[in-house]
């Protein structure tokens, strides 16, 4: 069946996701996530496009764009490019790591801009990761408070007050309020529990117990590594059950 196109946004803006394949966790240390925020800075610079919020949530990472000279997609695929070689080389393993796909929603109006802009910076607090937004490292909130490196923030501050320090202020309050808005996000309804992944394990590898596999020889080790990754347990997981860094399961 052939892809739905895409929405095409008047105003130029999007909400995007690009997410790991099979939900891989694509930020295994801050040296990846800053690798990915460093990418996407410099192609900012070659594209000319605007960044408005993001947010690097482990297997995935939500970006508030406008695009630039050169087409959303054709940017986007350069981004994931880069980072997926120097990902690749770091952690010796070849393949694809991002869906073959980014998810997108055009955002038509500056209401839904800024509902869009605290969705995605609440996401680590909805996720439980932290009690304070101000708190996560890895999204563009602190950039708008203080220095901003990568976003655009000026066009967001001034929608709550030409003053920038009383923007500021009321930025503060408007991210922080609760707000159950339904923007673009990821299904993680197929999430598996411990328990049910750790069936997975025994069955596929047929062994009694999960750390059983730490005792295969490397070829046979990496090669039910390989299987019960394609059954949609995350590297964490797999690590997590079975004993194995999560280096040795991605090498695999």
């Amino acid at each position: 069946m052939p892809r739905a196109a895409r929405v095409k946004s008047k105003t130029g803006i999007y909400h995007i996701i690009l997410r790991g394949i099979n939900r891989q966790i694509i930020f295994e240390d801050e040296e990846d996530s800053l690798k990915f925020l460093q990418t996407l800075s410099e192609y900012k610079e070659k594209s000319e496009y605007e960044v408005y919020a993001y947010c690097l949530m482990g297997n995935h990472v939500h970006i508030l764009i406008k695009e630039g000279k050169e087409e959303l997609g054709t940017a986007m695929r350069r981004i994931g490019a880069s980072y997926v070689y120097w990902y690749n080389w770091k952690y010796e393993r070849n393949g694809h790591l991002f869906q073959d796909r980014y998810k997108s929603e055009a955002v038509e109006d500056d209401k839904y801009l800024l509902t869009v802009l605290r969705y995605i910076h609440q996401n680590p607090l909805k996720a439980g990761l932290v009690k304070d937004i101000k708190e996560y490292k890895w999204s563009s909130y602190n950039e708008y408070i203080a220095n901003a490196k990568m976003i655009d923030g000026d066009f967001i501050l001034d929608l709550f007050h030409k003053d920038k320090q009383k923007a500021k202020i009321l930025f503060k309050e408007f991210n922080k309020k609760e707000d159950n808005s339904q923007c673009l996000d990821i299904d993680e309804s197929r999430r598996i529990k411990d328990s049910e992944a750790i069936e997975i394990i025994r069955k596929a590898c047929h062994i009694t117990h999960c750390t059983d596999i730490q005792g295969f020889h490397q070829e046979e080790r990496d090669k039910y590594l390989k299987i019960i990754k394609e059954k949609g347990l995350s590297t964490r997981q797999i690590a997590r059950l079975t004993g194995i860094s999560r280096h040795i399961i991605l090498k695999a």
